[in-house]
C-alpha cells in the first residue's frame, strides 16, 4: 500500500542540487549518527550496530528518486492501460483463493474484497513484483541525501524495531526504491502500526504471507478511517443540465439531493441512499461520471495522484462485477506542454495552481472551474485546446 507517494509528489531536484554534497555529511559518519540515535530512543547499541553494519548507500535508489514520474494521462487512457482482462482474472481467483482471508476482513473491518485486490494488483500485480531495492539501504541512502528526512528518518528506527520483533533482515528485507516493503507496499512505521500477523505464525511478513499482507492492508484502511460496510464509488449518469460547479470532490450533497438534480445509477439503484457524496468527472461533462461515497476520500491518505486514485477505486468495483464504464465522449484536452502553458496563464491570472509540472491536479482543476464560471463556459474543471485559445 503506497502511503509514500503522496509526500513523493514534490518537485524533482536540479541537477546542481542533485551534485552538491548531502547535507547529512559523510555517509560512515552519517550512519554512526543513527547508532547513537537509536540508543537515544531506547535500543540496545549492540543491537543497533549489527543492524546498520552492512549498510551501504544506493546510486540507483537516488537515481529512482530523481526519475520519479507523475500520472500525465487522463483517466481513460490509465485506467485502460492499468486494466486488462488478465488483471481482473487473477484478481477473481485470488478472491475465492483466499475467500477465508477476505471473510475475516469483511467481518473484523468491513471492508469489501475488491477494495484489497485492487490496491494488491496495482502496488505488486498480486505480489509477483514487490521490488528488488534494499529497504534499509535506500530509507538510510534516502535520509542521508536530506531532502526529505523528515519523511525517511523515522522509517529506519521503525525497521530497527521490525529486526528487533524478528520480522526485519537488514541484508534482505527488499522493496520499493523509496522503503516500501510487501504485496501492499506498507513502510515500516505503517507495519508498526498496522501489521497483522494474518496466518498466525508469530511474525507479521508482507513479501511473503498473502493473509498477512491483506489483513495489515485492511487495518491500514481501518486506520485512516474507512467507514466500515459502505460503499465508496458508483457509476452514474448526469442530466444536461447539471449545474458543473457542483461537481468535483469538493462538492458534497445527500444522495437524495443528487437524486433530485437528475443524478442517476447507471444501472440499479443507488448503493446507498442515506449517504452524501460527490460527483466526478474526470474529463469533463462528456465523459465518464461517478459519485464517490464518502469512502472514496480515503484512498487519497495513500495516494494523492486523483487519476491513481479513481483508477483504483473504478477497478475494485469492477472486481465486484460492475459493467465497464462508458468513456462517453469528452473534448479532447491537453499535452503536458499545452497544460503548463494553461497554468502559467491561470497563475499569472493571480490563482494558485501549484507546481507548474503540467499535471491536472486539483489546485489546477479548481483554478479552472473558477475560469470557466467566469467566461460564462461549462465549469467542469476540464480544460480544452480552446479554453487555453480563450485565455
Amino acid at each position: 500500500m503506497r502511503i509514500l507517494p503522496i509526500l513523493l509528489s514534490l518537485a524533482l531536484a536540479s541537477p546542481v542540487a542533485a551534485q552538491q554534497v548531502p547535507c547529512g555529511g559523510g555517509f560512515n559518519g552519517f550512519v554512526r549518527g543513527l547508532v547513537d540515535e537509536a540508543v537515544s530512543k531506547g535500543h540496545d547499541r549492540a543491537t543497533a550496530q549489527r543492524f546498520f553494519a552492512g549498510v551501504q548507500q544506493s546510486a540507483a535508489v537516488l537515481k529512482a528518486d530523481r526519475a520519479q514520474g507523475i500520472f500525465q494521462s487522463g483517466f481513460i487512457e490509465f485506467s485502460r492501460k492499468l486494466i486488462s482482462q488478465n488483471r481482473i482474472n487473477t484478481g477473481r481467483a485470488k478472491a475465492q483463493q483466499w475467500n477465508s482471508v477476505f471473510d475475516r476482513i469483511e467481518r473484523e473491518y468491513g471492508i469489501s474484497r475488491g477494495v484489497l485486490l485492487a490496491f494488491w494488483a496495482f502496488e505488486t500485480d498480486y505480489g509477483a513484483f514487490q521490488g528488488n531495492f534494499n529497504t534499509l539501504n535506500a530509507l538510510v541512502t534516502l535520509s542521508h541525501d536530506c531532502r526529505r528526512p523528515e519523511l525517511f528518518r523515522p522509517q529506519i528506527f521503525a525497521a530497527l524495531t521490525l529486526y528487533e520483533h524478528g520480522d526485519f533482515d537488514p541484508a534482505t528485507t527488499s522493496g520499493a526504491w523509496a522503503g516500501e516493503i510487501g504485496m501492499v507496499q506498507m513502510l515500516p512505521e505503517d507495519i508498526l502500526t498496522n501489521g497483522v500477523d494474518g496466518d498466525g505464525d508469530g511474525h507479521v511478513l508482507l513479501k511473503t504471507s498473502v493473509p498477512d499482507a491483506l489483513m495489515s492492508g485492511a487495518k491500514m484502511l481501518s486506520h485512516l478511517g474507512w467507514r466500515p460496510n459502505e460503499p465508496w464509488l458508483q457509476e452514474v449518469v448526469l442530466p444536461d443540465d447539471l449545474d458543473w460547479s457542483q461537481t468535483g470532490v469538493q462538492a458534497v450533497k445527500s444522495v437524495r439531493d443528487w437524486d433530485s438534480l437528475g443524478v442517476k445509477p447507471r444501472s440499479g439503484r443507488f448503493l446507498r441512499s442515506d449517504l452524501s457524496g460527490s460527483i466526478i468527472i474526470p474529463q469533463g461533462r462528456k465523459g465518464p461520471a461517478f459519485l464517490a461515497y464518502p469512502n472514496f476520500n480515503v484512498y487519497f491518505e495513500w495516494n494523492q495522484s486523483f487519476t491513481y486514485v479513481l483508477t483504483a477505486g473504478y477497478f475494485a468495483t469492477r472486481l465486484e462485477g460492475a459493467q465497464v464504464y462508458s468513456a462517453g465522449n469528452p473534448e479532447p484536452g491537453l499535452s503536458g506542454q499545452q497544460m503548463k502553458q494553461l497554468q502559467q496563464r491561470l497563475s499569472a491570472m493571480g490563482y494558485d495552481v501549484g507546481d507548474i509540472d503540467g499535471i491536472l491536479g486539483a489546485k489546477t482543476r479548481d483554478a479552472v472551474r473558477d475560469v470557466q464560471q467566469r467566461l460564462g463556459l461549462p465549469a467542469d474543471a476540464w480544460p480544452t485546446p480552446a479554453l487555453l485559445a480563450r485565455l
